[in-house]
């Protein structure tokens, strides 16, 4: 109690909450057999859900988890962590698998239940479809048109992507939003009841700020940084070329804002450019050949990558992928603003951690009102 006296801040443990159904019914009455939610959060990848519950049966032979008829397949699932009396969403999505484990000992018996963000529902049918072919379209109208159709939004901070487009879709809807993702060198996050197709977000209102070696305020247990050098400053590739030209060498830097006053790259080392070609990948397009160039520059300028795990419940924030945080307590180099590629949230019997990998593009402190070289000395 005296720590949180001198912090002035207020420290409650935090809740896992599941809500099952259309209707969002909470599945209070299975808490006491649940032993641990793990949700796998990324920018790259869909986001997975892991939940185990220990089960045995009742006095009429039913197994209480597993007949309770919650936890069918494709069953909607919400996952939120609740903070005091503020509740933050994790992962919104659909039970994918569920697995009953009979051992021996009956008394070890578990259901396993595997779920997936709302992407899934976007992997059902396979659609053969012409998008622009009667008058050109974009990027954005195609997006926007496919989640809409799933019952989704389209994040506001979406990008508009490649316009004048003839799109030949034959895919089912999730395969053909990534390779468009892809085409444009954009992030593609479902989150909330929305979907995000749009660069990443270096810019965004950065989250609250994880705190390592600040004294009563720390809730970062560990954190490792390292830098590697050689990734490109700069991506290449090649123009067509007219007939009996030489194709000509099209240089595409990064144009991500620094997350820190000193650029993560290698230009005044007295070397040569670090330039790195891409492939054509069999397109003719030059607009997407740029956007696909551009959005891999952004990615490698990212040369700099933290990974950590926090106490989710001192954080008292759901740390969210796709967003900047700012990381404070060590050092004037590697203190600063930085981008969530990946968060693992993990309840269990020993609380509530996240565990994180974080990205940037600079070096230095650009945190206003830090916590001060002497917040780590109790």
């Amino acid at each position: 109690m005296g720590l949180d006296l001198l912090s002035g801040k207020l420290r409650e443990p935090s809740e896992c909450i599941i809500k099952m159904g259309a209707s969002e019914t909470e599945a209070s009455d299975l808490y006491p057999f649940l032993m641990e939610v793990k949700v796998e959060t990324s920018r790259q990848e869909a986001w997975v859900a892991t939940l185990v519950f220990e089960s045995r049966r009742d006095e009429t032979g039913e197994w209480v988890v597993q007949d309770s008829g919650l936890f069918k397949p494709w069953e909607p699932i919400v996952i939120e962590a609740a903070f005091g009396s503020t509740v933050e969403e994790i992962l919104r999505g659909y039970v994918r698998e569920v697995r009953a484990a009979y051992p021996e000992d009956p008394g070890a018996t578990t259901l396993t239940v595997e779920c997936r963000d709302q992407s899934l529902a976007l992997d059902r049918e396979h659609v053969r479809k012409v998008w622009g072919g009667d008058e050109p379209t974009s990027d954005s109208d195609v997006v926007g048109e496919i989640v809409e159709g799933h019952g989704l939004g389209l994040h506001a901070d979406s990008g508009q992507g490649l316009s004048n487009l003839t799109l030949s879709q034959n895919s089912t809807d999730i395969q053909f939003l990534k390779s468009r993702a892809e085409a444009n060198g954009y992030e593609l996050i479902f989150e909330r009841g929305e979907v995000y197709f749009g660069p990443m977000r270096v810019d965004a209102e950065p989250q609250a700020t994880i705190l390592v070696y600040a004294g009563p305020d720390t809730h970062c247990y560990s954190l490792t940084v390292h830098a590697d050098a050689h990734q490109p400053d700069k991506v290449a590739f090649d123009t067509a070329a007219a007939e009996g030209a030489e194709s000509i060498a099209q240089v595409i830097e990064p144009d991500l804002t620094p997350l820190g006053p000193e650029p993560a790259s290698s230009a005044g080392s007295d070397l040569k450019d670090f330039v790195w070609r891409l492939d054509r990948q069999g397109s003719s397009n030059e607009e997407e050949l740029a956007a696909r160039a551009l959005g891999k520059a952004n990615e490698l300028a990212m040369k700099v990558k933290a990974e950590g795990e926090l106490d989710g419940s001192l954080y008292g924030h759901v740390l969210r992928v796709g967003q900047p945080v700012p990381v404070d307590g060590v050092g004037d180099w590697l203190s600063g603003t930085y981008y969530v590629d990946q968060v693992t949230h993990t309840f269990n019997l020993e609380g509530y951690r996240q565990a994180f990998t974080l990205l940037r593009n600079a070096y230095g402190d650009n945190i206003a009102g830090g916590a001060g070289p002497l917040a780590g000395v109790l």
